[in-house]
């Protein structure tokens, strides 16, 4: 398969945790996904993510860890991390960068808090520090969706969210098909990870972080706010900020995203 992308699991207590590997570099890469692990792990997803992460697969050997599989009620961004460590571990990763996206900037944060031994470089994208009132607004209503099984209501919605809008014109002829397949037998792993992100709050102790940073955001980002990233550069000393423009939540599907991130992890 493309850069040799291939899905596995391993071991967790009384469970286990989905990962994708590919690459062809000595450097390790941990990249943790966001809150669309909530309704889908990486399990096999091998191919697409080879395609996603195609820029970073010449110089790192990458490895893409989903939640574990079965979540218990109240499961936060900070056990989400310390479930991570152990999946390093298991696999053999003693220390690596790290890049996290939306929630999985959330749970890099505390990851690179909690156990800076592991992470070499941190990379935090289109995610907070501390709860907001869009957080708020939007996770919240994609709670009440998920809550009352309303699987069209949160996928239109998090589309609209999350993409700017000259994206949003090509997919809303989608809706009718993309809102009728991939949806999961419960709702309940979505919920368990959406509270994990309205209830994170790192902004008291992200000034330990010593490992070398690089925060990126967007400038209009109606899933976290604006200014969210702003923030966090402000809070973990001596980070690095960058901004992309009018790309929205999903500015980490682009180009210039991925450049921005492989100038920081080779510089």
């Amino acid at each position: 398969m493309l850069y040799g992308a291939r899905s596995s699991s391993v071991p967790m207590a009384g469970t286990e945790m989905d990962l994708v590997t590919l690459g062809r570099g000595t450097q390790h890469l941990v990249i943790i996904p966001g809150l669309g692990d909530g309704l889908k792990t990486v399990k096999r997803m091998a191919a697409t993510l080879a395609v996603l992460y195609r820029a970073y697969a010449k110089d790192h050997r990458i490895s893409v860890f989903s939640r574990k599989n079965r979540l218990e009620d109240g499961y936060s961004t900070r056990q989400m991390a310390a479930d991570l460590r152990v999946g390093m571990d298991t696999i053999g990763i003693t220390r690596a960068h790290v890049l996290g996206v939306s929630q999985g900037g959330m749970i890099a944060q505390f990851l690179a808090i909690d156990h800076p031994e592991v992470v070499d470089r941190l990379v935090i994208g289109v995610s907070v520090a501390q709860p907001n009132a869009t957080v708020q607004e939007v996770i919240g209503g994609w709670i009440t969706m998920a809550e009352r099984g309303d699987y069209r209501g949160l996928t239109i919605d998090s589309m609209e969210k999350t993409y700017p809008e000259r994206k949003v014109k090509r997919y809303r002829p989608l809706y009718p098909l993309l809102t009728r397949v991939g949806r999961p037998a419960s709702l309940r792993r979505f919920t368990i990870q959406a509270r994990s992100c309205v209830a994170h709050d790192a902004a008291d102790e992200l000034s330990s972080i010593s490992t070398r940073t690089l925060v990126i955001g967007d400038d209009d980002d109606r899933v976290v706010g604006r200014g969210t990233s702003e923030e966090l550069a402000e809070l973990i000393p001596g980070s690095s900020l960058y901004l992309t423009t009018g790309l929205g939540h999903a500015a980490f599907q682009e180009r210039v995203f991925n450049e921005q991130v492989l100038r920081f992890l080779r510089s």
